[in-house]
């Protein structure tokens, strides 16, 4: 069921079905994200006689081996110094579009962090620190997107209002809850009505302080003109809906039946496991026909000061998860990022099943230290983790139960 989720997300099918016309005259590919290397790859493959050029900016390790498109590698979930460089390189090709040019946006999860051009007066060092303080806060991630569009030059339409009179096409793959492609990698094209304030209030809120420069540099951002590009046009190809319908479907064909939570999951991932472990619980007290519960969206996990577990928000899921279900004989669960990686560590997320607790009592894990020091990558390496290595495409997580 995983594995169908994610292939229902796959680049190359999703690009090939939602190009555009072919441009009459030059098509100049921009883009960001954790799948722009393999949507990049599939426009080469479907367009061999257009005339293309352009750069997209990826994860490292997230690549892929493009002719006419070129492919920087950059930081994530923190922007790097490549960040800031392909920024800029997508800046200055965009500076030469005229009326007659088809900019194709190549927009997926994870650009956020891949393009990064800092607004004046804002250093990427800045970005880069708040971005981190962002990470701990445990913020949902349309709190953080709407404040790196306004610590952006390219985000929240930026790279639109550098393309001048050309005709933009954008095709997202997206990995927010709700699918609003201006979330999706923090609109790079999309234009953004949110006021400079907005951001200023979450960065309060969650206790993070600025420097009076970087505040004043914020609100100077109200002063810039509204951007009106009409004859754009935006074209979901992939969602998190789609990949949830298409595990569902799976289960279905072996004779399971379907409880849908819905692709919009947000909260503490301890919190959220805490739940879903308890319907898991009383579908088994029920005892009705094998079920698969699937759910998406993206939790969060607040980390404290001084923090040195390791893993991601998947396999945090996955620990509160098994503790509360406490080897239940007839409950299995996966948990993992459509991705392939559960926030800095290897691993998509990590497989629950009936025995998990009891092999780590042999191997002398605890599974409470484990929750409180937010180790769970550390709990789950003994077996229960998920690697699949980049999977180049970006619907956010994927969560399944199955009760039989």
């Amino acid at each position: 069921m995983f594995g169908a989720a994610i292939a229902a997300a796959a680049p190359d099918r999703a690009v090939a079905a939602n190009l555009p016309d072919r441009p009459g005259g030059r098509c100049l590919v921009v883009g960001a994200g954790k799948a722009s290397a393999a949507m990049a790859l599939a426009v080469e493959a479907a367009w061999p006689d257009v005339a293309l050029q352009g750069v997209v900016s990826t994860r490292y390790g997230h690549g892929a081996a493009c002719k006419r498109i070129r492919i920087v590698e950059a930081g994530h979930p923190v922007p790097d110094a490549n960040s800031l460089a392909a920024a800029d390189a997508m800046l200055e090709l965009l500076q030469g579009a005229g009326p007659g040019d088809l900019v194709l946006a190549l927009v997926s999860g994870g650009g956020s962090a891949c393009l990064a051009r800092p607004i004046a007066g804002v250093t990427l060092a800045d970005k880069q620190a708040i971005t981190r303080e962002l990470l701990r806060s445990g913020a949902p991630i349309g709190e953080m997107n709407r404040v790196r569009k306004a610590l952006s030059a390219v985000k929240g339409g930026g790279l639109a209002r550098a393309a001048g009179s050309a005709r933009i096409c954008t095709l997202v793959i997206s990995d927010v809850p709700g699918d609003d492609p201006a979330d999706v990698a923090s609109g790079p094209t999309i234009p953004h009505a949110g006021r400079p304030e907005d951001a200023l209030e979450i960065l309060d809120r969650h206790g993070i302080a600025l420097p009076d420069r970087v505040r004043t540099a914020i609100l100077a951002q109200s002063a810039l003109p509204a951007i009106d590009r009409p004859q754009d046009e935006v074209r979901l190809i992939a969602s998190p809906s789609q990949s949830l319908a298409a595990a569902a479907s799976l289960a279905r064909d072996h004779g399971y039946a379907i409880v849908d939570l819905g692709d919009r999951v947000q909260g503490e991932a301890a919190q959220v496991a805490a739940r879903h472990a308890e319907l898991a619980l009383r579908l088994a007290a029920q005892g009705g026909p094998p079920t698969a519960i699937v759910s998406g969206g993206e939790t969060t996990v607040t980390l404290p000061q001084g923090c040195t577990g390791s893993g991601g928000r998947n396999s945090e899921y996955q620990l509160a998860l098994a503790r509360a279900l406490d080897g239940h004989p007839r409950i299995w669960s996966i948990a993992g990022d459509s991705d392939g990686i559960d926030g800095a560590s290897d691993a998509a997320g990590a497989i629950a099943a009936p025995g998990t607790l009891a092999r780590a009592s042999r191997l002398g894990l605890d599974i409470d230290r484990a929750l409180a020091d937010h180790d769970s990558h550390r709990f789950f390496a003994a077996g229960d983790l998920v690697i699949t290595g980049p999977t180049r495409t970006n619907v956010n997580d994927i969560r399944i139960q199955l009760v039989r």
